[in-house]
């Protein structure tokens, strides 16, 4: 089954910073789910994926506009640690230069720690990979048919079920 609007898609893959090392990988977990043709994946992923099918692999190079955006300087913002996606378990681990999710109106945004407060976090509101070259390796594991209730979402849900926070 080809990869097209609507196809629900699990893919491993490896991410690098353009001549650098090894980002992330999700071999050493569950493969990567999203539903093809719903801004779920980063526009050239999916452009590259689409027409691909299970066992194709394919490598993506991208521009930082591609990516995450350029770095926008003095992009601080002091929020409420009860924003920070999962608080209740990270609330005393909290370091500066940790990675963590903030919760928006537009979903989970990563983001980094510069200072941490009682009841405040500072953080720089860039993507961790803003202004980065980016290759990712790309292995398509399974295209499927969405099912009634994902397309009504919007996306795709995990092994199970429905995965909502």
């Amino acid at each position: 089954m080809q990869i097209t609007a609507d196809k629900v898609v699990s893919f491993h893959y490896r991410l690098s910073e353009t001549g650098g090392e090894l980002l992330e990988s999700s071999y050493d977990a569950e493969p990567t789910l999203y539903l093809h043709g719903h801004n779920g994946l980063l526009a050239a992923l999916e452009a590259a994926l689409d027409g691909k099918q299970a066992g194709d692999k394919v490598t993506v190079n991208l521009t930082p506009e591609q990516g995450y955006g350029q770095r926008q300087e003095g992009a601080t913002q002091r929020i409420p640690i009860k924003h920070l996606l999962g608080y209740e378990k990270i609330k005393n681990k909290i370091k500066p230069g940790m990675k963590v999710a903030v919760n928006t109106q537009h979903g989970p945004w990563d983001a980094i720690v510069l200072k941490v407060g009682k009841f405040n976090v500072d953080i720089d509101s860039n993507h961790p990979l803003a202004g980065k070259h980016l290759d990712f390796e790309l292995e398509v594991v399974e295209v499927r048919d969405a099912s009634d209730e994902e397309l009504a979402h919007g996306h795709a849900h995990g092994v199970g079920g429905h995965h909502h926070d």
